[in-house]
């Protein structure tokens, strides 16, 4: 076995010591989140800044989910980011896999379209108008529709399929079966590392998603988590609750401001290790062909 060099022992160092620092950095702020979501009102009074609170307290939790807000609110989430990425997905998959295939008449002018929207929008005022006319106003098809298909995710889905052999489409037409059959029976089964990573990438995308709600839902009663969290933290207070509730305790906004950060983010950061192994191999894969 080769002896080590001083030299490269010091740089094996230099780059730990980095990727440490650039770790406690990244974590950082998750901490000061949580902390701050779980300290005690008198401890956030006395200390700004709380990284490990020395008495922890509930109190802004039970007083998030002590109204039908942030649970309803919650739930409204849920059922967007799964249908929207079900949408996406489907709508994707059923572009890319023709495009992948050379007989396609008119597939150059068509990958030259889809570019062009990755560079140039029909911006907010027309989308809006678009979306108005369209009758989506007041509807989640409105959050689904616009953002029905990424071009990025398209091009990189496109190059996944075209790595897969053509031997096994010629064998599945030969047994009888027709494009989508062989889409679903065939491509879909290989192609599932690819998929799951566009999955997370559209879900995140709506999960995280404000913007959008704010311009096309008026009703406050269907607006997912992200805009009320980000109207608790314009307004930086707890005056969100039901019309009926009143809140008995005493609660620091900036508290509930952590709470609902907190809130927000845990759902979508538990799918992480879930599909992280598929990150690498399905966006490489979708990515070495042009």
């Amino acid at each position: 076995m080769r002896q080590r060099t001083w030299g490269s022992r010091a740089f094996d160092a230099a780059n730990g010591l980095v990727l440490l620092l650039v770790a406690v950095i990244t974590v950082l702020p998750f901490i000061f989140v949580l902390s701050g979501s779980l300290v005690s009102s008198e401890e956030l009074l006395v200390r700004k800044i709380v990284l490990f609170p020395t008495k922890f307290s509930l109190d802004a939790y039970r007083f998030l989910f002590s109204t039908k807000i942030i649970s309803s609110s919650l739930g409204i989430t849920v059922f967007i980011t799964v249908v929207g990425t079900l949408i996406n997905l489907a709508v994707t998959t059923l572009m890319a896999y023709p495009l992948a295939r050379k007989t396609l008449r008119g597939r150059g002018k068509i990958m030259l379209m889809i570019v062009i929207t990755m560079l140039f929008s029909g911006g907010m005022i027309p989308t809006y108008l678009v979306v108005k006319n369209l009758g989506l106003l007041d509807t989640y098809w409105s959050l689904w529709i616009p953002s029905a298909i990424s071009a990025f995710n398209l091009i990189l889905l496109k190059n996944f399929f075209q790595q897969l052999p053509d031997g096994l489409e010629e064998s599945a037409k030969i047994d009888g079966c027709n494009d989508l059959q062989i889409l679903y029976k065939i491509v879909i089964p290989l192609s599932l590392p690819a998929m799951a990573t566009f999955a997370l990438f559209y879900a995140v995308g709506h999960w995280n998603s404000y913007f959008t709600a704010i311009l096309y839902l008026n009703d406050t009663k269907m607006w997912p988590i992200q805009v009320w969290l980000r109207q608790i933290v314009l307004l930086s207070s707890g005056g969100f609750t039901d019309a009926g509730t009143v809140a008995e305790m005493s609660v620091p906004p900036q508290s509930i401001k952590y709470a609902v950060i907190v809130v927000a983010a845990v759902p979508i950061l538990l799918l992480y290790p879930f599909l992280q192994k598929h990150f690498a191999k399905g966006v490489l894969l979708g990515s070495v062909k042009g």
